[in-house]
């Protein structure tokens, strides 16, 4: 089953179209990419680099990962069903890890 990806998380969407010209290419390259996978792929993926945070849930309990999504950004996420739902992104790695104050929203 192909993974199918939900962006609309709106804390999610302004700070990636707030991205320069070349990083919201890479990442929208990465997402492409993405697609095209199965869970399985996306798990061993050398290059998304899919890692389970450990230290929070969402406020529904839900884990949450990161992927990279380019050189310079990570995304945390979480699954449901075939769906990656996109929450927040980051400029770099430790920050993905921090996202203890900001508000999870699901839908």
């Amino acid at each position: 089953m192909k993974v199918r990806l939900d962006l609309n998380n709106a804390d999610f969407q302004k700070e990636w179209f707030s991205l320069q010209k070349n990083e919201f290419a890479a990442s929208k390259n990465t997402m492409r990419k993405i697609s095209e996978m199965d869970w399985h792929q996306i798990y061993h993926d050398r290059g998304l680099k899919w890692e389970k945070i450990q230290s929070i849930r969402t406020d529904k309990g839900r884990e949450l990962y990161t992927i990279r999504l380019g050189k310079k950004h990570r995304a945390v996420v979480y699954r449901q069903d075939a769906f990656m739902i996109f929450v927040s992104l980051h400029p770099d790695h430790d920050s993905a890890y921090r996202v203890k104050g900001k508000n999870i929203r699901l839908f």
